[in-house]
């Protein structure tokens, strides 16, 4: 079960900080460039983002994943990072962070690097479909990706 995460906790911060490094280096090895931008931030620079933070842990009570997000000021979810830590790949962890995150059904909006398919396949399956392509000098190539809102789509189909 997902929960919250405080990052004023020294420890945990490091934590996710420690996870958030090791997950962005698999994908760093994935996509075959390690110019994702949380891959180099700092603990101090990670804490100071303005976001929500949400963690689920393994059995033996160790982090295994986070999601961090803002919303928008037109309400809508920007997710920020998506990171499971390497040995936990394959075990639930970003399907439960993203179900709870989006369970009372906002629209939101999420970008990853084109190589990184397992992160499309995920998204995906969530509903999120390709709204743009984008090219940061130095970095991969990114896949923007939207989710419409429940009520927007109802609002479209009031079956």
């Amino acid at each position: 079960m997902p929960v919250a995460l405080d990052l004023t906790d020294p420890a945990l911060a490091a934590a996710v900080h420690a996870l958030g490094r090791r997950a962005y280096a698999a994908e760093a090895q994935l996509i075959g460039s390690d110019a994702i931008p949380p891959l180099h931030e700092s603990l101090a620079e990670m804490c100071a983002r303005e976001l929500r933070w949400l963690g689920t842990f393994s059995a033996d009570g160790a982090l295994a994943g986070f999601l961090a997000w803002q919303r928008l000021p037109d309400g809508d979810l920007d997710l920020d990072r998506l990171c499971v830590d390497p040995p936990c790949f394959r075990q639930g962890h970003a399907t439960r962070l993203l179900t709870a995150v989006l369970r009372d059904g906002p629209a939101a909006q999420v970008g990853t690097a084109e190589a990184n398919l397992p992160a499309i396949r995920l998204y995906e399956r969530f509903g999120f479909q390709r709204v743009g392509m984008s090219e940061p000098p130095g970095g991969p190539r990114l896949v923007h990706f939207r989710r419409a809102g429940l009520s927007r789509v109802m609002a479209l189909d009031p079956r």
